[in-house]
């Protein structure tokens, strides 16, 4: 009887036995599990200083975007009368070779020229107005943005290179050449050889 009350007794204390794992075991995965997040920290961080870089360009394009336009809007208002100007050009022009040719003394001729230069200060008044400045370099030194040479000339007394007769006066607007000024060039006098002293070949 003592032998059987006995068995049943072992058989609890294995059923009740646990295993223990060896405490390395759970360390090791615990570390494994630090890397990743270190990796995944690493990869957030790449990319988040993608997006700034990207955000940081795409702000930098804005402002360009934004220079560019004020500009292109600021020149549209400063040269939209380009074309309007260039038209009025000759019509100033004609006006000053009237001007020009009416010689006499009689009273038709002293109207005309009473006019003529009336008409031209007005003119004057709105290209003063509108910034349109008159290019006249008589006795400038030549400046081939701004001036075309139409002819050279040795002038006696003139600087080489300078202007010394205007054909036709050139304008700018807003800065910007709307025509160049025709000029006559002054170029440096031709030296005349001079007489070499004979020798003496007496001896």
């Amino acid at each position: 009887m003592s032998t059987d009350q006995e068995a049943p007794e072992s058989q609890v204390k294995t059923e009740n036995e646990t295993v223990v794992e060896p405490p390395h075991t759970e360390l090791v995965e615990h570390e494994l599990s630090i890397e990743e997040l270190q990796q995944a920290l690493v990869q957030a961080e790449q990319k988040a200083q993608e997006n700034w870089d990207k955000a940081v360009r795409a702000q930098a394009e804005m402002e360009n975007l934004k220079r560019r336009t004020q500009k292109d809007l600021e020149d549209a208002h400063k040269f939209a009368l380009t074309g309007f100007a260039k038209e009025l050009l000759p019509v100033l022009d004609s006006l000053v070779l009237g001007l020009q040719a009416a010689t006499g003394d009689s009273e038709d001729v002293r109207k005309f020229r009473e006019g003529s230069e009336l008409t031209i200060k007005q003119f004057e008044s709105v290209f003063e107005k509108f910034k349109i400045e008159t290019i006249d370099p008589i006795g400038q030194p030549f400046n081939a943005e701004q001036h075309q040479a139409m002819a050279m000339q040795a002038v006696e007394g003139a600087e080489p290179n300078t202007v010394v007769n205007v054909f036709q006066k050139g304008y700018m607007l807003n800065g910007r050449l709307l025509r160049p000024a025709m000029v006559l060039v002054a170029k440096a006098t031709e030296k005349k050889p001079t007489d070499s002293p004979g020798i003496n070949e007496q001896a």
